[in-house]
């Protein structure tokens, strides 16, 4: 098992609506996550800059390559764009960040 850690950023006035959303993430999104080997999977928010701080585990980080191609992650992109950064294809724009420590 993996950790990866990266980090997103959000719009200014958009805090609650992605917590809102995050809060009634979709089923099939879940499933989807869960699907590809991703678990204990937790945000969190910078409120004085808006940056979004994300780590997650995950199984085989190869099996994640089919996630940005399933409907479900698309529509969830789609969905949530107007919130956050987004690439030209309306992917969360990451910033992924190395490890230097960890204590288990």
């Amino acid at each position: 098992m993996r950790r990866q850690a990266f980090i997103m950023r959000l719009k200014p006035g958009n805090v609650a609506e992605y917590k809102k959303r995050h809060d009634e993430l979709w089923p099939e999104l879940s499933a989807a996550l869960r699907a590809a080997g991703i678990t204990d999977y937790s945000i969190f928010l910078d409120e004085q800059t808006l940056t979004l701080f994300a780590v997650r585990k995950v199984a085989d980080e190869e099996a994640l390559a089919p996630l940005p191609k399933l409907p479900i992650v698309r529509k969830w992109w789609d969905w949530m764009a107007p919130l956050m950064e987004v690439n030209t294809d309306n992917s969360p724009k990451e910033w992924p960040l190395k490890e230097v420590f960890h204590l288990e």
